[in-house]
C-alpha cells in the first residue's frame, strides 16, 4: 500500500529540469524583445510590417508565449489535467529543436534572409508538434473534463495550421506562389496562431488553473465546451475571410467574441462561488490581479479587432492594428501567463522539495516562496507599460514606446528573478492579512489537499 501511494505521488511529480528550461528561455526571449524595442524605439514605430518588427513579434509569440505554454504543460498535465507527462530524452531533443529554430528564425528575419528563416521555422514547428503530440495522446487517458481536453486538442490542431501557413508565407517571400494580398495573408496566419493556438490553449488551461488562482470550484458541462466550438468556428471563418478578403471575416470576429464571452461567463460563475483561500496566502494576490488585468485587455483587444474588421484600411487603422496586437499579445496573453506562473512555480517547487524528502518530510508552504515585493513591482510595471506601449504605437510616438518597453523589460527581469527565488525554495517574509503566521506545511496533508483540489 505504501509503495502504491509513493508511485501515485511520483506520477504527479513534474520533471525537475525541462519546465525550467522552457520557462527560462521564454523569459529571456521576452526580455530581449523588450530590450530591442527600448533601445531602438524608432526602428519599430510606424508601419509594422518589416523584418525587424516581425522578428520581435515572433520573439513574443513563439519565444515567450509558446515556450511558456509548453513549459507550463509539463507542470499542468500531471497537477491539473490528471495525466502524467514524464520528460524523456526525446522531450529534451524537442526543446533543442525549438530553441535552435527560434534563434535561427529571429536571426534570419533580422538580416532579411527568408529561405533560412523558413527552414528554421520548420525546425521549431517540429519541436512544438512533438510536445503537443505527446500531450494530446496523454489526454486520451486523462480524467480531466472532456470539454477542457477539447480546447487543448483544438489548440494543437490550430498550431499545426498556423505553422503550415507561416512556413508557406516564408517560402512565398522567395518563390511568390501564394495568391491574394500579402498583408491579409499575414493577418490570417497571425490570428490562427494568436487566437486559434495561444488563446484557445490559454482558455482551456485556465478552466483548470483559474479555480486554483481564485480559488473556486472548476466549471464543467456544455457551457464550457461552447467556448471551444465558438472560438474554433470563429477562427476558421476569420482565417478564410481574411485570405479571400471577403465579408466572412466580420462574422468570424463576432463568433470569436461570443466564444470569449462564454469564457467570461464561466469566470464570473467561478468568482461568485469562491472557496476559502489557503492559510498564509499573501494579500493582495497578484495572481488574481494579473488575471483581472488580462481579462480587461482581452475585452479591449476584442473591441479593437472588431473595429478593424469593419473600418477601411488607412494609416490610422494600421496604427490601431499595432495597438491591437499589443493589447492581445502583451496585455492579455502575456499577463495571463505571468499570473498563472505565480501559482504554478510555487506548486512546482513544493512538489519537487516534497519528493526530495521521500514524501515524508515537511516543506515550506507555496505561499511563502518568492517575494511579494517583487510581484508588486512586476504588476505595476505591466500596468503602466502595456497602455503606454499601445498608445505609443498608435500615436507613432517613439519616446513613449521606448519608455514603455523599458518598464516592461524590467518587469520581465524581475519576474524571472522571482521565479529563481521560488524554484530554489527561497522564503521571503511577507505581510499577512491574518494573524496566523506561515508555518511549514506537513507534506502528507499538503499533498492530499492538492490532490483534492484537482478533482
Amino acid at each position: 500500500m505504501r509503495t502504491n501511494l509513493r508511485d501515485a505521488r511520483l506520477e504527479v511529480l513534474p520533471d525537475k529540469v525541462l519546465p525550467l528550461l522552457y520557462l527560462g528561455t521564454a523569459h529571456a526571449s521576452l526580455a530581449f524583445a523588450f530590450a530591442c524595442v527600448a533601445y531602438w524605439p524608432r526602428a519599430v514605430a510606424g508601419f509594422f510590417y518589416h523584418s525587424w518588427m516581425v522578428a520581435l513579434v515572433h520573439l513574443v509569440t513563439l519565444g515567450w508565449i509558446t515556450l511558456s505554454i509548453l513549459g507550463g504543460l509539463y507542470i499542468v498535465a500531471p497537477v491539473a489535467l490528471r495525466t502524467p507527462l514524464p520528460a524523456r530524452r526525446s522531450d529534451y531533443v524537442a526543446y533543442g529543436l525549438l530553441t535552435i529554430g527560434l534563434v535561427g528564425l529571429v536571426a534570419h528575419f533580422w538580416i532579411g534572409e527568408f529561405i533560412g528563416m523558413a527552414w528554421c521555422a520548420v525546425m521549431a514547428a517540429l519541436g512544438i508538434a512533438y510536445v503537443l503530440g505527446r500531450v494530446s495522446t496523454a489526454l486520451w487517458h486523462s480524467r480531466a473534463p472532456a470539454e477542457v481536453k477539447l480546447h487543448i486538442w483544438l489548440a494543437a490542431a490550430n498550431f499545426l495550421g498556423a505553422a503550415t501557413a507561416g512556413t508557406m508565407l516564408a517560402f512565398d517571400k522567395t518563390y511568390h506562389f501564394l495568391p491574394g494580398f500579402v498583408l491579409t495573408n499575414v493577418f490570417a496566419h497571425a490570428h490562427l496562431a494568436a487566437i486559434g493556438w495561444a488563446a484557445m490553449m490559454a482558455v482551456g488551461v485556465a478552466y483548470r488553473l483559474l479555480p486554483m488562482v481564485l480559488p473556486a470550484r472548476p466549471p464543467s458541462g456544455r457551457s464550457v465546451a461552447a467556448s471551444a466550438f465558438l472560438l474554433e468556428l470563429g477562427v476558421i471563418v476569420l482565417f478564410a475571410g481574411l485570405v479571400t478578403q471577403s465579408g466572412w471575416a466580420v462574422g468570424g470576429g463576432v463568433l470569436i467574441a461570443a466564444g470569449f464571452a462564454c469564457f467570461f461567463v464561466q469566470v464570473g460563475v467561478m468568482a461568485s462561488h469562491p472557496r476559502p483561500r489557503p492559510v498564509g496566502a499573501a494579500t493582495p494576490d497578484y495572481a488574481v490581479r494579473h488575471a483581472i488585468s488580462a481579462g480587461i485587455w482581452l475585452i479591449a483587444a476584442t473591441a479593437m479587432g472588431l473595429v478593424l474588421l469593419i473600418v477601411p484600411t488607412s494609416e490610422r487603422s494600421l496604427r490601431l492594428a499595432t495597438a491591437y496586437g499589443v493589447a492581445g499579445l502583451i496585455g492579455f496573453l502575456s499577463q495571463l501567463i505571468l499570473g498563472m506562473e505565480i501559482r504554478l512555480l510555487p506548486m512546482y517547487a513544493w512538489y519537487r522539495r516534497f519528493a526530495e524528502t521521500d514524501f515524508k518530510g515537511t516543506v515550506p508552504a507555496p505561499p511563502t516562496m518568492g517575494s511579494q515585493s517583487i510581484r508588486r513591482a512586476v504588476f505595476y510595471a505591466w500596468t503602466a507599460g502595456v497602455p503606454l506601449l499601445a498608445a505609443g504605437f498608435f500615436l507613432d510616438a517613439a519616446m513613449v514606446v521606448g519608455a514603455a518597453a523599458w518598464a516592461l523589460f524590467f518587469g520581465v527581469v524581475l519576474a524571472a528573478f522571482n521565479g529563481i527565488l521560488v524554484t530554489t525554495g527561497r522564503i521571503i517574509p511577507i505581510r499577512q492579512s491574518q494573524s496566523t503566521p506561515i508555518q511549514p506545511a506537513p507534506a502528507p496533508h499538503a499533498l492530499q489537499t492538492t490532490l483534492t483540489a484537482r478533482k
